[in-house]
């Protein structure tokens, strides 16, 4: 009975310094638009500053129109953009990152040789402090 006893407390000791030791997962790693091309299919955070915004001309049931916003380089020549919703309409989603720094976390995607991100849930867009 005491062998049973002292390997049963030898497992849970087990499980237990596992459970101690383990880690979460490393956040995404965070790069610069110029950098996301490179990046396709990853996961990372997208730093830099808006400085275009389109909205589509079509909109989504349930979601309304998209909006499109360009980071550190506008078009002609967009390095990378992330696309997202208003929460009331396209306007909200402008004001709340139109010349602001923002990171975008999400699986980067490569379409006509520039990067994106979808942002469809707002909680992968963050506004620094100091960009407020």
């Amino acid at each position: 009975m005491t062998i049973i006893r002292t390997l049963i407390v030898m497992m849970c000791m087990t499980v237990v310094s596992a459970l101690a030791f383990a880690q979460s997962a490393p956040p995404p790693p965070r790069i610069t638009p110029t950098e996301a091309k490179s990046r396709a299919g990853d996961t990372a955070t997208v730093c830099g500053k808006v400085v275009d915004t389109k909205v589509s001309r079509y909109g989504l049931a349930g979601r309304g129109k998209p909006v499109t916003f360009d980071l550190d380089q506008p078009e002609p020549n967009p390095v990378f953009y992330f696309v997202t919703f208003g929460t009331t309409g396209p306007e909200e989603a402008i004001a709340a990152y139109k010349g602001k720094s923002v990171c975008v976390t999400g699986k980067i995607t490569v379409q006509a040789g520039v990067a994106y991100i979808m942002a469809a849930d707002r909680a992968q867009i963050k506004v620094p402090a100091e960009s407020k």
